[in-house]
C-alpha cells in the first residue's frame, strides 16, 4: 500500500508576500489560528521556529483519544520558502496505548511550500505525505485523502490571516 500513497497537495494564492506568511507558518503559538481540522488546542511551545532539528509541541483533540499532545519535529526550513514537520506523538494518549512510540515520528510529514507569484503574492501549497507511516495509519487517513478538506480550510483561513495584517511597507 506503501507504494500507493503518493503525497496529497492543495495550493491557494494568496495577496501577500512569502516572508509574511513564513512568519505565521514558523509561530507554533498561530497554527490555531489557521488550523482547518480544528483539532489543534494551543502550542505548548512558545518559541518561533529557526531550524531543522528543532521540536514544537501542539496541544490537541481528536474525540476517539480526547486529549493529547503532538511534538512535531521540523526536518526542513528555509525561510520564506519552506517548512515541513514530522509529527510524533508526546504523551501516552497519542502513542494510543503503545501502538507509536512517544517523541519518534509515526511516518507522518506535514509541509508548506511557498512560491512568489508577483510582487505582493505567493502560491502557498501545503502538502501531507505519510508513505513511510504504518499501513494501519495510512489506511486510517485513506493515504491522506482524508485531509483535503481540511488543509483547503487551512490554506483560506491563511489567506485570511495574511490579508489581516497591515503590510509593514504601508505604513
Amino acid at each position: 500500500m506503501a507504494d500507493e500513497c503518493k503525497p496529497i497537495e492543495v495550493a491557494r494564492r494568496i495577496e501577500a508576500p512569502a516572508g509574511r506568511i513564513f512568519e505565521i507558518l514558523a509561530n507554533p503559538q498561530r497554527h490555531v489560528d489557521f488550523d482547518g481540522s480544528d483539532m489543534l488546542r494551543g502550542a505548548v511551545t512558545t518559541a518561533v521556529v529557526s531550524g531543522v532539528g528543532e521540536i514544537f509541541s501542539m496541544k490537541m483533540y481528536f474525540e476517539p483519544l480526547g486529549d493529547y499532545v503532538m511534538l512535531n519535529h521540523i526536518f526542513e526550513y528555509e525561510p520564506n520558502r519552506r517548512i515541513g514537520w514530522e509529527p510524533a506523538p508526546g504523551d501516552a494518549a497519542s502513542a494510543q496505548d503503545g501502538a507509536f512510540a512517544i517523541g519518534i515520528p509515526a511516518g507522518q510529514r506535514w509541509s508548506f511550500d511557498l512560491t512568489p507569484d508577483g510582487a505582493d503574492a505567493t502560491i502557498v501549497t501545503e502538502i501531507y505525505d505519510c508513505a513511510a507511516a504504518p499501513e494501519q495509519l495510512r489506511v486510517a487517513v485513506r493515504n491522506g485523502a482524508t485531509w483535503v478538506d481540511a488543509m483547503t480550510t487551512s490554506l483560506a483561513r491563511l489567506d485570511t490571516l495574511c490579508s489581516d495584517v497591515p503590510d509593514q511597507q504601508a505604513l
